[in-house]
């Protein structure tokens, strides 16, 4: 495990689970070996402190490509803390460099470790939950791990689109994990897009099904060029 990782681990963690007190549903679905891919709805960027606390494992979560190639000493500070946390790069530009970072996480889930995927593509504009995007689903298949459902509900409260801090308020979060989902049916099937496209809408409707969320089957808009969620 990253030593940044590790730290956060015994310092981060507690912090956020005796600040925010948030409740965990579903934890016997989360993995104690193996790897796995952890898919959630998306309301915050305050999200990945909170899977993260959740979850006693590392979570390698994409971080946008700008904070691994920074000069200077902001530059090198950035990029000790994603390789000191173990972040993957994404990159921005389109075309074979956008699927580096799906490369990168390949071998990551193969060698047993976690990845945290937002299949919206970005946070939620208005609290609803929107298509998911297949990359999920074709991370899944290539590694040949399972997909597990998270649910956020209350992040947004907690750290609104816009504001830089999280707020301290104690009990308006709850993080749900669903059962996994097994994508081994899927690997045979004779057309691989209709197979992503299957496994995501699963993936999507056991996520509503945790949150609760109003359901738009379309996909979010982009907030800016600069957001690496994935």
């Amino acid at each position: 495990m990253p030593v940044l990782y590790t730290v956060g681990l015994w310092t981060v963690a507690p912090a956020i689970k005796l600040g925010w007190r948030p409740t965990i549903e579903g934890a016997e679905h989360i993995p104690a070996t193996g790897g796995a891919i952890f898919a959630g709805n998306h309301l915050s960027v305050a999200d990945e402190l909170f899977l993260g606390s959740a979850v006693g494992r590392h979570i390698s979560f994409w971080a946008k490509e700008d904070y691994f190639v920074g000069t200077g000493l902001s530059g090198l500070f950035f990029r000790t803390l994603m390789g000191g946390l173990g972040a993957i790069p994404v990159h921005r530009s389109g075309g074979r460099a956008a699927l580096s970072a799906f490369d990168a996480a390949i071998p990551v889930l193969q060698e047993g470790g976690l990845v945290a995927v937002y299949p919206e593509g970005t946070r939620s504009p208005d609290g609803r939950l929107y298509r998911g995007r297949t990359g999920v689903a074709r991370l899944a298949l290539a590694a040949d791990v399972p997909i597990i459902p998270v649910g956020m509900i209350g992040t947004e409260k907690v750290q609104p689109i816009g504001q830089a801090l999280p707020s301290l308020k104690p009990g308006q979060v709850t993080v749900k994990f669903g059962k996994p989902i097994e994508v081994g049916a899927w690997q045979d099937a004779e057309s691989a897009s209709t197979a992503a496209r299957e496994i995501t809408d699963t993936v999507m409707m056991a996520i509503q099904q945790l949150t609760g969320q109003e359901y738009v089957s379309r996909y979010a808009p982009k907030r800016s060029a600069g957001d690496a969620e994935q």
